[in-house]
């Protein structure tokens, strides 16, 4: 017997909490977690959502195992673009925030981050910005589709900076 933790998003928490731990037989798999869910509950809500299994995106095949974390993401209506990507080129703001403009949206969110002219009453000359970028690729990616799936939002662009600035 093996215990998982399952976290649901969105619509799906009205249905069966933030969080329960769920017991299934040794060797289960996400079909069936998703089987023993949809039994519980009328849950027609599960077509068409997408499942993590410890913060990884899980097909219905995948083994689970005990301690295992299984996140339930909701489809958004009418899907969720994103754009995510590590640059050492200048990053245009207008021209993301044109693309994720559309009127059925309401707001565009942007954080714009500048390099600061002091940092405690020095001058900054420059920063030089670098990262892991297999890792930091795979977290913005992680970061746009949670923001997808929790938020329903239509549009997530996550775009950030290498390099000397």
């Amino acid at each position: 017997m093996i215990q998982v933790q399952v976290l649901s998003f969105g619509v799906l928490k009205d249905r069966f909490g933030a969080a329960t731990t769920v017991d299934l037989p040794d060797g289960a798999t996400v079909a069936r977690l998703l089987d023993h869910l949809r039994a519980q509950a009328s849950a027609p809500a599960l077509q068409g959502i997408a499942v993590s299994v410890n913060a990884e995106y899980a097909t219905a095949s995948h083994v689970l195992a005990n301690g295992d974390e299984v996140g339930l993401l909701p489809p958004v209506s009418g899907g969720c673009q994103s754009v995510t990507a590590l640059t050492r080129e200048p990053i245009d703001a207008d021209r993301l925030v044109a693309a994720a403009k559309h009127g059925e949206d309401g707001a565009v969110v942007v954080f714009d981050g500048i390099v600061r002219n002091n940092t405690r009453g020095r001058q900054t000359l420059y920063l030089d910005y670098e990262a892991y970028e297999g890792m930091a690729e795979k977290q913005i990616r992680e970061l746009a589709a949670e923001a997808c799936a929790k938020f329903a939002v239509r549009h997530v662009a996550i775009v950030h900076r290498l390099g000397r600035l």
